[in-house]
């Protein structure tokens, strides 16, 4: 049941959109922040060959790789000053709101408000930074071997000052991306690093439409499976859209209070209970723990000892963890469902809700204040999970299946999707609500001049 602001959004008009100057400052920030994004993926590491870079990263598609550079809107594949994108920042982030949900200290420090939050932030980016450094380190060092087998040198002169330079640059330009997003939702319209990775994954749109078509022009790709995948995408959006927004409202009874006219009146409230509580944090720890082996494989070559017991391993975990076969949709499937249970766990603490609501005098008609509250949310929560869970696990085996039947290179796979769907609609949202905000504020201009006028 939609709520009596999102009756109003909705029946609002976008006619006040022009008279909202706020807003189209706010916008014109973001589109002008994401074009500087889009110029820094482009500028290229110092002391990379791109030509021969190219050619090497042609030849290890289909590992994490992949999942990384869509994120990063191509940056890693052409190895720019943001080729980590801001992975290591969420990376950090989802580490830290563990911690604080499992370390006493953390968790106290998250109650204390504001600055708790500050100092969490503080050590989120510690933490970018941290990691930033370590996965620059190791990734200069693998340009350094990368292609050794074959003949190639993507490093034009290897050695410690390329490392260093590299750890230096990747650093600084994962750390300005930050800035860039902390700016856009300051000042800008949205949530900044979600409008960052969005930007990076649509920004390959035009590249894929235009090889499917051409795949189509040629005859490589029928016309009747690129009809079907138009309408696939359409429809899973549409399917994304309507569970994101899918929630389960538990009613709240709040003690009566006293009106002017000496009445007792008891107020309702609701608790929103998402249905996908998770959000896209379960496809993407999947997707990374079953390609991390499969990258691994990749990046040795020819190096490997198929003769061995451990290169035998690798060349067939190899095989089994490729794009469509059943071992590996399975495994997906799997990582999908529990880490879409685990990060509900960590993000939601019924005790504590159970808490926060008898402190304040809250209760839920039928169920006693305290540990009853509790068990009947972790109850209700437990049951909406199954069903996230089972939507994720859809939304994201499909279009993997979907390759592995075509051979189309689906770049807006399942997580790609779920990032691209949950940001925009986010951001509709917060338009909608500056609209609503710039609407009663003429209705409350005008009341007051009509005020002055008796």
């Amino acid at each position: 049941m939609a709520s009596r602001a999102d009756n109003i959004a909705s029946n609002m008009s976008l006619a006040n959109f022009s008279k909202a100057t706020e807003l189209r400052q706010r916008i014109w920030f973001t589109l002008g922040a994401l074009i500087v994004f889009r110029f820094l993926s482009f500028v290229p590491l110092p002391g990379v060959n791109p030509q021969i870079l190219s050619t090497l990263y042609d030849q290890t598609r289909g590992g994490v790789l992949d999942l990384f550079n869509t994120f990063s809107g191509g940056s890693l594949e052409r190895m720019s000053l943001i080729a980590l994108g801001v992975m290591p920042y969420i990376t950090a982030s989802i580490v830290v709101q563990m911690a604080a949900a499992l370390h006493p200290t953390l968790a106290a420090m998250k109650k204390e408000g504001a600055t708790g939050r500050q100092k969490i932030n503080q050590y989120t980016r510690y933490g970018t930074v941290f990691l930033t450094a370590i996965q620059g380190y190791f990734l200069a060092t693998g340009l350094e071997t990368f292609g050794a087998a074959s003949g190639m040198q993507a490093v034009v002169e290897p050695g410690l000052t390329f490392r260093i330079g590299a750890v230096i640059s990747l650093v600084g330009g994962t750390m300005f991306l930050l800035w860039l997003g902390e700016q856009i939702t300051a000042r800008g319209i949205g949530n900044g690093v979600s409008l960052i990775i969005m930007a990076g994954i649509v920004a390959q749109f035009p590249t894929f439409a235009a090889n499917m078509f051409e795949g189509g022009r040629t005859g490589s790709i029928s016309a009747f499976i690129i009809v079907g995948f138009i309408i696939m995408v359409v429809a899973l959006i549409l399917f994304i859209c309507f569970v994101e927004r899918a929630q389960r409202r538990l009613l709240i009874q709040n003690p009566k209070r006293a009106t002017q006219r000496g009445m007792m009146q008891a107020d309702r409230s609701h608790l929103p209970l998402k249905l996908n509580t998770a959000g896209v944090i379960p496809p993407i720890f999947a997707s990374s723990l079953l390609l991390l082996p499969l990258t691994i494989s990749q990046f040795a070559g020819n190096s490997v000892d198929t003769g061995s017991t451990a290169g035998g391993f690798i060349v067939t975990l190899n095989q089994y963890l490729q794009h469509g076969q059943p071992i590996y949709m399975t495994l997906y499937a799997i990582g999908i469902i529990f880490f879409a249970f685990f990060y509900t766990a960590v993000v939601f603490n019924p005790e504590e809700t159970a808490e926060n609501l008898k402190k304040n005098g809250g209760f839920i008609p039928g169920i006693r204040p305290g540990k009853r509250t509790a068990d009947y949310l972790d109850y209700v929560l437990t049951r909406i999970t199954v069903v996230g869970a089972i939507y994720l696990t859809l939304v994201c085996v499909i279009p993997e299946y979907m390759i592995a039947q075509t051979g189309i290179p689906l770049f807006l796979g399942g997580t790609s999707l779920l990032i691209v769907v949950n940001v925009t609609v986010d951001t509709i949202s917060q338009v909608q609500s500056h609209l609503l905000a710039h609407q009663y504020g003429d209705l409350i201009k005008k009341a007051k001049l009509k005020g002055r006028k008796r």
